[in-house]
């Protein structure tokens, strides 16, 4: 395309409601016209995580109003747009399909394309929202839901190289912070408590560190912080140091894959070797410190989006939409998609290399 393109995002696929106008330069330079987040922190936290069906009637009750304050902000009318984008899976299916239904409306009363995104493909661009990062690039998307290894070539070339086996690290966050009952979100509230605590002071284990390949696991430490808080109900401090403990054994594990992620990414590539850090979990500041350490000692550059994109945004999705309708990879039966509460990146080696199994729905990584 030689014109500027303005793409508007939607995202529903967990507790944020988010809509953000995007406009794409024919040189790949972006601006942010208008972005909103509705966090559904208040809504959720009495139960201490994410209650699906909650987060798919708030979703209901506000999207069409968030996006359309997005719109007004932006300064542009419905007509304007090029392509409506919304994340279409994978996620939490009810809010999910809010989001996706909005948006198809919209896109069937302009007349205009309708882009199904794949809420993992968002975070893997969201880093070309304020650099410009060209591929190939080594991607570890670390969050509540997904943390895996990802071999980006281009727009819709992903390669899986390691991915949890068990949990999630945010998940691991979010479940001590359960556990000690200090507040939702978990991953921000672990951080603040371990500012203060002493890392040492309980020796947790590295799931898989000391075995070869990328894989992770996140399970068996949650259980063995589980375990010291059963034994000895730490007091404040105690809490700090279990939670600076805990940050710290995270730490050390996604430091360690990334090393050796970054040894095969560079295999046989020449030129410079860009690590790209997405996804809540990166907005962990001693999480990003020892990952910089790693990547400043392999030579390669420490890329991550701005905090406020790190967590879940729809400027990311905008951003997918319009890299799609640029590259003219956009499916005229876009209208028709059916969410997926299932959508690994690397379908074709989740389909023969399943990390942890199919289910009734899919393969999940």
């Amino acid at each position: 395309m030689t014109d500027p393109t303005c793409v508007l995002g939607i995202e529903t696929s967990c507790d944020e409601t988010a809509a953000a106008v995007l406009r794409r330069a024919p040189d790949g330079t972006v601006s942010i016209l208008a972005e909103t987040v509705r966090s559904q922190i208040d809504e959720h936290a009495p139960y201490g995580g994410v209650v699906p069906e909650i987060a798919a009637r708030a979703h209901a009750d506000i999207a069409d109003t968030i996006v359309a304050k997005t719109l007004e902000e932006s300064g542009l009318e419905l007509t304007d747009l090029d392509a409506i984008a919304a994340t279409s899976g994978p996620g939490l299916i009810g809010g999910v399909m809010v989001g996706m239904m909005t948006g198809k409306a919209m896109a069937l009363a302009a007349d205009k394309p309708f882009i199904p995104i794949n809420h993992l493909e968002g975070h893997a661009l969201s880093p070309r929202l304020a650099d410009p990062c060209p591929f190939p690039y080594l991607l570890l998307l670390v969050s509540g839901g997904h943390c895996q290894f990802i071999s980006v070539s281009g727009l819709g070339d992903y390669q899986r190289l390691g991915s949890t086996i068990d949990d999630a690290a945010g998940e691991a966050f979010d479940k001590l912070a359960k556990t000690l009952g200090i507040g939702f979100p978990g991953g921000p509230a672990v951080e603040r408590l371990a500012s203060t605590g002493d890392a040492k002071r309980f020796a947790l284990p590295r799931p898989l560190l000391n075995r070869p390949g990328l894989d992770m696991s996140f399970a068996g430490l949650k259980t063995a912080a589980a375990r010291v808080v059963e034994a000895e109900t730490p007091d404040v401090q105690g809490q700090a140091d279990l939670c600076a403990s805990f940050q710290a054994a995270i730490a050390d594990c996604l430091a360690e894959k990334t090393r050796r992620a970054l040894i095969k990414f560079q295999d046989g590539r020449s030129g410079d070797t860009r690590l790209v850090v997405a996804g809540g979990v990166a907005a962990n500041q001693a999480i990003r410190s020892a990952l910089n350490g790693v990547a400043e000692a392999a030579g390669a550059s420490l890329i991550a989006p701005p905090l406020r994109h790190c967590t879940d945004n729809a400027a990311m999705i905008a951003l997918a939409g319009a890299e799609r309708l640029a590259a003219g990879s956009v499916d005229e039966a876009g209208l028709t998609f059916a969410a997926r509460p299932r959508w690994p990146l690397d379908e074709a080696r989740a389909q023969t290399d399943p990390t942890y199994g199919g289910g009734k729905r899919g393969a999940k990584a």
